[in-house]
């Protein structure tokens, strides 16, 4: 379906809520658009967070029951998720309403802007969110559309995945996972990595080789990662961890301290609030696409200086009785294992809670994250799983957290199985002494932001 985002005046989300719609949503409400849309989280009482923030940025809510969908309706946007039986996706086809997939409007957003897309495995909202705050820093007035929060955002009173932005510049996430990837056009393309999730190695390589092609301008990838510097089309743009690798953009001398980490590229000093090494690299890589831009080494590194991280990445709730608690998004094998691995040089021991997603994906990547967690786990870590999050639909529930859990423990690792995550603190509590980190790792369900205030408070 082709359209003029020009020309559209009022838009509809269906599952405004999600991470991805709302970002949409508030994006054109930041270009004068009128925009509303639905959530079955919305009720007729009092408004929850994510409504009175949408609201806030001119997004009209409604439960979903048609009732927001007219005939003065230009557009109805769904995401993946929403199926065509869906009462309103139905009203909006009665009324002749055009009906469009979240990734292909996000497709003809970047279409009409200067874009970077940040693609790979791992890493793409921060990357993102770090290129953002160096833009923004260097006065160039960037949009963005992410997968999470900025904190920077969310203190302004955002949900903070979504900034309009008056400059020519837009950064996005461009997600492999549903393969809306090779719908962009960027001028500025980013590969972080290439790690098995969601699919096999050779589908995601030939779904990031047309993201490549796609690209009309530069292609920056991560050449210290082998898979991804198979696409590398101009070392010279490219980034790496390795000093003998001839990219343009080399880090190297990396340290963490407590809960900062410092390290140089192309011998420029950097100091970043945050932790792990897998931040050095996505640090490198959205320095690596300002220098594209003509920005300087100082400036970035200034700018990410005050970068305050996002949403469930790493986020450190705070300190209690000598524990750290940090809640993070991990959820495939490689960030499950950078996750507990950046938490290693905060205290002598890890006790990491993981909430597997999905029977399908654990299934399919059941030897993947034993073989990732065992391989990172110090003799004095541990990892805790409660039972697969199921978000509902058709899948054959043929394996169990346990089932992973008990892999773990073959391999002499100190493995636990707590089926209700409700009973992790109790059954947990023993462990729970002295210095050490508490380790909050899971996605898509999204409870989980409560769960990790329920745990503080258990603390």
């Amino acid at each position: 379906m082709k359209i003029d985002i020009t020309e559209l005046n009022t838009v509809f989300f269906i599952g405004v809520a999600g991470t991805g719609m709302s970002a949409l949503a508030q994006y054109l409400a930041g270009m004068g658009k009128q925009v509303a849309g639905s959530d079955r989280y919305f009720s007729t009482g009092a408004p929850g967070d994510i409504q009175t923030k949408l609201e806030a940025a001119g997004v009209r809510c409604f439960k979903q029951d048609g009732e927001g969908i007219t005939a003065d309706t230009d557009l109805v946007v769904v995401s993946a998720a929403v199926e065509d039986t869906v009462m309103e996706v139905q009203k909006a086809k009665q009324l002749g309403i055009p009906v469009m997939k979240r990734s292909e409007l996000l497709a003809h957003i970047a279409r009409g802007r200067k874009t970077i897309a940040i693609g790979g495995t791992s890493g793409k909202s921060t990357t993102s969110a770090m290129l953002f705050e160096i833009l923004n820093y260097a006065g160039l007035e960037p949009g963005i559309i992410s997968g999470a929060g900025l904190v920077s955002l969310i203190r302004e009173g955002k949900i903070g995945n979504a900034e309009t932005g008056k400059g020519d510049w837009l950064v996005i996430e461009a997600d492999e996972s549903d393969g809306s990837i090779v719908q962009y056009e960027a001028e500025i393309g980013v590969l972080l990595n290439v790690d098995k999730d969601h699919q096999e190695i050779d589908a995601l390589m030939d779904i990031f080789d047309v993201f490549k092609r796609n690209t009309k301008g530069s292609f920056v990838v991560n050449h210290s990662h082998p898979l991804a510097a198979r696409l590398s089309k101009d070392i010279a743009a490219d980034f790496s961890t390795d000093v003998h690798s001839g990219a343009g953009y080399v880090a190297a001398g990396f340290s963490q301290e407590g809960l900062s980490i410092k390290f140089l590229i192309n011998d420029v000093p950097f100091v970043l609030h945050t932790v792990g090494r897998h931040n050095m690299e996505n640090a490198l890589a959205a320095v690596a696409v300002a220098g594209l831009l003509g920005i300087d080494l100082s400036t970035a590194a200034t700018a990410l200086k005050k970068y305050e991280g996002i949403y469930r990445r790493h986020q450190v709730i705070g300190n209690k009785h000598g524990v750290w608690l940090i809640d993070d998004y991990a959820h495939n094998p490689a960030k499950c294992a950078a996750s507990i691995a950046a938490c290693q040089p905060i205290a002598p021991r890890v006790i990491a809670w993981f909430q597997p997603h999905g029977y399908g994906p654990t299934r399919f990547l059941r030897n993947d994250f034993v073989k990732e967690i065992a391989g990172i786990l110090r003799p004095e870590d541990e990892i805790w799983m409660s039972e697969i999050f199921y978000a509902g639909g058709t899948a054959v529930k043929d394996i169990s957290a346990s089932d992973l859990v008990n892999d773990l423990k073959a391999l002499g690792k100190n493995a636990f199985f707590t089926e209700r995550r409700q009973d992790f603190m109790s059954e947990a509590r023993a462990h729970l002494t002295g210095n050490a980190v508490l380790l909050l790792m899971g996605a898509r369900d999204p409870s989980l932001e409560s769960f990790a205030q329920e745990v503080w408070k258990e603390l």
